[in-house]
């Protein structure tokens, strides 16, 4: 039985040290908010000439007084990904195809323009946090209602400590937040709350077997008791979400990279915080039997 008791206090010193520090860089650095939450323009395109490169292609659209201009290979290397702030120009699209057309012989073949105004960009951030924000009342509703108060409240901190340390990773690395990173937010509440309740679960079923078994070693029979399950859909999602990070492409990398971070702190989140807080309010059997007597 490995002794994930023996490591309490110092994870919790470690993941306060992390929520403090990410809540730092959200305050002081913020995030990266991409098209989707700025506005801007977005142009796919791909070339048919080799030679062609990222270098050669920004310098040629820095020309073109369009801002501050990102230019990334996209998929192939003969695919690029085209993203500036709006501008005030309603023709900018065909100025850029006409100078690229001009400047590469007609070497470019535009697959996709998105333009996300800065009104609709406003609405779709609105969007975000309140799915965000109902995702997370919604949850702590439900485990309020499953639960005693004492594992409810574990679990709340347990998920505020995963979705607040994945978006300080954002804004330290600098990632682009769009819509696909909220999708990976709420995904990670969810698969948070559901390791969370899988533990609690046992350990709620272990109070009422064990009345002789304090909630410290209680928790660590639970949690290896679990082990298994936890480690094994762990496992499989992050080999999945590694396979989508390498092989599938450009647009998803985000996602996958925000569930991957989910999901590690996910697992580690419901063994060193969700617990912790059960041991910390000194939950017993009474605890439990109390809860069951008012049902």
């Amino acid at each position: 039985m490995i002794a994930f008791n023996k490591y309490y206090n110092k994870f919790n010193i470690l993941s306060v040290s992390l929520v403090v520090i990410s809540l730092l860089l959200l305050a002081f650095k913020g995030l990266n908010f991409g098209i989707d939450f700025k506005g801007g323009t977005l142009i796919e395109l791909r070339s048919t000439d080799s030679k062609i490169n990222v270098s050669s292609l920004r310098d040629n659209l820095s020309q073109m007084n369009l801002g501050d201009v990102s230019v990334k290979n996209f998929g192939n290397e003969t695919d690029y990904l085209i993203k500036f702030e709006n501008s005030e120009n309603k023709d900018v699209i065909e100025e850029i195809k006409s100078n690229l057309d001009k400047s590469f012989s007609n070497n470019f073949d535009f697959r996709r323009v998105e333009n996300v105004g800065p009104k609709v960009s406003a609405e779709l951030l609105k969007s975000g946090i309140i799915a965000v924000s109902v995702a997370l009342i919604l949850m702590l509703i439900y485990i309020w209602i499953r639960f005693e108060w004492q594992f409810s409240l574990g679990a709340i901190l347990a998920l505020f400590h995963d979705v607040i340390v994945t978006l300080g990773l954002f804004s330290l690395l600098g990632l682009e937040i769009n819509l696909s990173i909220i999708a990976a937010v709420l995904t990670i509440v969810g698969y948070s709350m559901n390791d969370t309740v899988v533990i609690f679960d046992r350990v709620r079923e272990n109070l009422r077997k064990y009345s002789d078994i304090k909630i410290f070693e209680l928790t660590n029979i639970s949690i290896n008791e679990t082990l298994s399950r936890t480690l094994i859909t762990s496992i499989t999602t992050l080999l999945a979400l590694l396979s989508i990070f390498l092989f599938g492409g450009e647009i998803l990398k985000g996602f996958s990279l925000a569930m991957i971070f989910g999901v590690i702190f996910g697992t580690y989140s419901s063994i060193y915080i969700a617990n912790t807080v059960l041991v910390r309010l000194k939950v017993s059997q009474k605890t439990v039997l109390k809860e069951d007597g008012n049902n």
